[in-house]
């Protein structure tokens, strides 16, 4: 049942030394540390320290950090690390925030830190509704650009000829620029909407 520590800073220019040095105060010993020179727009999984801290690390150990937004880019990240932590049996401990999973005080942190990530999950959800909103109404469509129907029959009509001269599906559909999968959806909308000239545009696979 070990203490880690993890310290995280931005740029090489920033000195770690105040994080190391609460962290040896907490009783981390200097060589159990695991640091980080990274931005906290990267995810915490994808630093090098956190990934050789996260394979060393065991059921029974405790990480401590200095501030708990060392462990993520967001609220959410930060989370997201404490969760993955948790399900491996292991630890974390904040030591500016207050936070110790041995305290009943350090787990009611833990159990706001949750319902605010899940209200910051909702404000998000929020703002990408309203920017959908916002864009309709001003005339952005989404979903599948709207087929020029005369283009695909006539694409359609070259597709049948080159199948009637012999051509595989994929060889004429590569005539018109599209994959096969691509021919055959045209081929079964066209199949679904009849019309007169429909037995002269479908090919065959």
């Amino acid at each position: 049942m070990a203490l880690l520590g993890y310290t995280r800073i931005s740029t090489a220019g920033q000195d770690d030394r105040l994080q190391r040095d609460a962290l040896t105060a907490a009783g981390v010993l200097a060589r159990d540390i695991y640091s980080d020179v990274t931005s906290g727009s990267k995810e915490a999984k994808s630093r090098p320290g956190m990934q050789k801290l996260m394979g060393y690390a065991q059921s029974g150990d405790t990480i401590v950090v200095w501030r708990i937004d060392r462990l993520g880019r967001s609220l959410l990240d930060v989370l997201g690390t404490v969760n993955g932590l948790r399900d491996k049996g292991i630890k974390v401990r904040s030591i500016a925030d207050g936070i110790d999973p041995e305290t009943a005080t350090g787990r009611l942190m833990l159990n706001m830190l949750a319902t605010l990530a899940e209200y910051e999950r909702e404000l998000i959800t929020e703002r990408v509704n309203a920017g959908i909103a916002a864009a309709r109404a001003a005339g952005t469509i989404f979903g599948r650009p709207v087929t020029d129907r005369a283009l695909t029959a006539e694409k359609l009509q070259i597709v049948a000829t080159a199948r009637s001269e012999g051509k595989t599906a994929h060889q004429a559909a590569q005539l018109v620029g599209w994959s096969r999968a691509t021919l055959y959806r045209h081929q079964q909308t066209r199949a679904a909407t009849p019309t007169t000239t429909q037995h002269k545009l479908t090919g065959t696979s």
